[in-house]
């Protein structure tokens, strides 16, 4: 099969790039002839507040990427779907309706028969904070694609509604750094980690509400809004002693080591759809604390590998940590290593079939 992904890739960061790229060396192990339509300048420095890009990858690239999509350039937008009219399946990664624009603009361009061997991958459906204009630029994207990909049912679900296309779930694979054979066994003893970047809808608040007395906290990565306001409720608090605050992009290198010296991760949203955070945590024998939203429920064995806690409550995020710091080696001990193929087998089979095409 001829595969088309639309998304981004190195030198963007994060997750997003990371699983676009993973995807497309999958697809292309399994067979298939694939071209990967990346940027070179994907949103307006003002929609989107952090850093977008960074100097060295995050692992190995793909070969058949291509960086010709621009914001600047919406004709491009055309002229990209032109070029994709004759491939068997165009999988669009949607991780923002920002992108949706760009999108329309290269399902215009395949024009309408081929419009419908397009799937749209959907990483959120709408975001966790939502603006008045996500939902109906979401409505136009998923109405004009034969398909949609979700990570949760409850995702699905939402997807839906605003589309009478066809909606899958397939549970997101692992695409984020594994822990070396070299570099697995315990460290702990850093107390405990929030890292990634920081937004309202994670609830780093609740967490510094919750800290038990004497535990320590290292926050690492970028705050897109909220870091002075982060700096006074420490110091309201008086935990400045014990919260190690590092803001700014945690690169890919850098976080088995944070995570394995850490006693547990700590995941307090008050919202998610699905999230790597707990597979990479078990990847490095790390137990989890986290709230019952998203799919968390589901990979978190409470009691056994974690502890769940009701979201946007500080007293229920205290016990849940004050349970997993009781016995913090009984808990490592019995975090299982997560094996990623037969997920990965799953999630390359609901895009790439019958449905999909």
């Amino acid at each position: 099969m001829r595969i088309a992904l639309v998304g981004p890739a190195f030198p963007y960061k994060g997750g997003g790039a990371r699983h676009t790229t993973e995807l497309a060396r999958r697809l292309a192990a399994a067979g298939h002839e694939v071209v990967l339509e990346s940027w070179k300048a994907q949103y307006p420095g003002f929609l989107y507040p952090g850093q977008q890009t960074i100097d060295v990858p995050e692992g190995d690239l793909f070969p058949g990427t291509h960086r010709r999509l621009s914001w600047r350039r919406p004709d491009g937008w055309y002229r990209t779907g032109r070029r994709l009219r004759s491939y068997d399946l165009v999988v669009f990664a949607v991780l923002s309706s920002v992108q949706v624009p760009a999108y329309l603009g290269i399902l215009r361009g395949m024009g309408r028969a081929a419009r419908q061997r397009a799937v749209a991958l959907c990483h959120n459906v709408l975001p966790h904070e939502p603006k008045p204009y996500d939902r109906p630029l979401m409505r136009a994207l998923l109405g004009r694609v034969g398909a949609v990909l979700t990570h949760t049912p409850e995702q699905a679900a939402l997807a839906g509604s605003l589309t009478d296309a066809p909606v899958a779930v397939a549970e997101l694979p692992m695409h984020l750094p594994a822990a070396s054979q070299e570099g697995a066994g315990r460290v702990g003893g850093s107390g405990l980690l929030f890292f990634g970047i920081v937004r309202p809808y994670k609830g780093l608040d609740v967490l510094l509400r919750a800290l038990p007395e004497g535990v320590r906290l290292t926050v690492a990565g970028e705050f897109w809004a909220g870091l002075e306001e982060a700096r006074e409720l420490i110091g309201a608090l008086g935990l400045s002693e014990r919260v190690d605050l590092r803001p700014g992009y945690l690169p890919a290198e850098e976080i088995p080591g944070i995570l394995r010296a850490a006693d547990a991760l700590v995941l307090p949203y008050r919202a998610a759809t699905a999230s790597q955070n707990v597979m990479m945590a078990f990847e490095h024998g790390v137990p989890v604390v986290a709230t019952r939203v998203g799919g968390f429920a589901a990979q978190i064995r409470d009691g056994v590998d974690g502890v769940l806690a009701e979201p946007d409550d500080a007293a229920s995020l205290r016990a849940a940590i004050e349970k997993l710091l009781a016995d913090p080696d009984g808990f490592r001990a019995r975090v299982v290593r997560p094996d990623p193929e037969p997920v990965w087998t799953a999630y390359l089979a609901a895009l790439t079939g019958p449905r999909a095409r």
